[in-house]
């Protein structure tokens, strides 16, 4: 899957569920608190979800990259020198507990907050960013969260990719770098060095891939699917118009709801959208008629995501009583 994006916490639950089947909320929830999956903020420095193994790797790959994108993109009037000096003392806070944004903002000011994450690597920690609290505002401090591995830049940069082409391959090398936020060339530098199956588009351009990923056959049936908001199928891949058609583009994505809206697939595509009530009811709007047959399977995918919603999680085995001294 190669991470998955969790700006609003419910999205990653979601996400996780129309992927693999039998997913239930409480599996990530507890995986979180374990430290077996990751949240934090990585690529294009947008919160995502990942594994423990992939976590260091893909924050090494980009980490110098998105550096030099903040300070030349957001101009204010924090440097780096300053943003580094913060950093230190975060740091040094962060060592002894986890610490609320609200509490970096009190020490250090707004603006500092905003950029102190491109020079001391945080993950977002539990119980703050999962269903039951969603806003993942409470910060650890990443090298004693999870224990960093002896790795190249190098060698994370390869790995990212191949993280990439195992989820969205193939693809061409620019699209490689939008999702990571690497240079075109810095792409090329990676591929360079990898075994790879080349193709051609319809363009004409080079497409590549893992040399062991499967391609199924094009008239292979695709189930209809939900996507949550923020999904990356459509956010890094918006300008692929066979997953969104360019004539629905505008209904998924405006000035007014950037991150996009909940959408459903028929056939692989886009077909149309879908809400959810406060009591957790699903609701879906095709933007063209559907056939009966198909209605029905969005309806039944519809009602299994409304019992997502909806379903009580069980209670949690409290821990064994500590014995007396």
């Amino acid at each position: 899957m190669a991470g998955l994006q969790a700006q609003y916490a419910p999205s990653m639950y979601i996400g996780l569920w129309t992927r693999i089947e039998g997913f239930e909320r409480e599996s990530l929830t507890r995986l979180l608190e374990a430290r077996e999956v990751v949240q934090a903020t990585i690529l294009r420095a947008t919160i995502h979800l990942v594994s423990r193994a992939d976590f260091w790797p893909f924050l090494i790959a980009i980490r110098d990259a998105r550096r030099d994108w903040y300070h030349r993109v957001i101009r204010n009037a924090v440097g780096p020198a300053e943003l580094t000096e913060a950093a230190q003392s975060l740091r040094e806070l962060l060592r002894e507990r986890p610490v609320k944004r609200a509490e970096i903002d009190q020490l250090y000011g707004p603006e500092i907050r905003g950029g102190v994450g491109m020079h001391l690597d945080m993950v977002r920690v539990p119980p703050t960013g999962t269903w039951a609290r969603r806003r993942a505002d409470l910060f650890g401090l990443a090298e004693d969260w999870v224990s960093p591995p002896e790795i190249t830049v190098e060698a994370a940069r390869e790995l990212l990719v191949r993280r990439y082409l195992g989820g969205f391959g193939p693809a061409h090398r620019s699209e490689i770098a939008d999702w990571a936020g690497l240079s075109v060339t810095d792409v090329a530098k990676v591929l360079a060095t990898m075994e790879l199956r080349r193709f051609r588009d319809e363009r004409g351009r080079e497409l590549v891939d893992l040399p062991d990923q499967p391609l199924p056959d094009p008239e292979t049936p695709a189930p209809v699917r939900f996507l949550p908001t923020y999904d990356a199928t459509l956010l890094a891949h918006a300008r692929r118009t066979l997953i969104l058609p360019e004539e629905h583009r505008t209904k998924v994505f405006h000035v007014r709801m950037p991150q996009s809206i909940g959408t459903f697939l028929v056939d692989g595509q886009v077909a149309g959208t879908w809400t959810v009530s406060k009591t957790g009811v699903v609701s879906w709007e095709p933007f063209d008629k559907l056939p009966a047959s198909v209605r029905r399977q969005v309806n039944t995918e519809a009602e299994a995501l409304t019992a997502f919603h909806t379903t009580p999680p069980p209670p949690r085995t409290p821990p064994p009583p500590k014995p007396r001294p």
